[in-house]
């Protein structure tokens, strides 16, 4: 597993030990970063079941300022933080152990709002409406921010929201569902 672009483009990243994670393959994170970016000019990225922090790295490697990682898992922390503390960004990051759903109204809580929120839980454990409608109700994207999301081809994502735009649905290697939205 590596940074595919950006300024820590080739640097190695570490894999959450064990089958509990499955890392975003490079050919979608470049699907993903071409739609939103792929580069951007600054911008805080909260990074929702990361494992590995992977994408949340990634969003920081073509320009985003500030990161959040959340995971519940004590072995993907700790993956989190050795990640982070090998491209020497623990000025620039925070690592939350908690629920994803906590952790949402904990940063609403602190007025934080985000331009990319990166949402990639384990696959068929969570209701993305549901999350979709928090992060409306709690004002955590900027205007224009998108919503990444990573999920089994089985799982329907809305097509419509009120407060989100979708920006791209679309299947890879015949499992992998991803979902973006921007808001509107």
């Amino acid at each position: 597993m590596r940074v595919i672009s950006g300024v820590y483009k080739g640097r190695p990243l570490k894999a959450v030990p064990g089958k509990s994670t499955r890392p975003t393959t490079d050919k979608v994170k470049e699907a993903l970063f071409q739609v939103i970016g792929p580069y951007f000019q600054g911008g805080a990225v909260v990074d929702l079941f990361a494992g590995s922090g992977s994408l949340g790295i990634e969003a920081m490697s073509r320009g985003m300022d500030q990161a959040i990682f959340v995971d519940k898992h004590p072995k993907a922390i700790h993956t989190i933080k050795a990640n982070v503390a090998a491209l020497k960004l623990e000025g620039q990051t925070e690592v939350f152990k908690t629920d994803a759903f906590r952790a949402l109204n904990a940063v609403a809580k602190r007025g934080l709002r985000f331009d990319l929120i990166l949402f990639d839980p384990p696959y068929n454990t969570v209701h993305y409406e549901t999350y979709l409608n928090e992060i409306a109700q709690l004002h955590l994207l900027k205007k224009d921010g998108f919503i990444y999301s990573e999920h089994d081809i089985s799982e329907n994502l809305p097509e419509n929201h009120e407060c989100f735009s979708l920006m791209k649905q679309s299947n890879y290697g015949g499992t992998i569902g991803i979902t973006i939205y921007k808001k509107i």
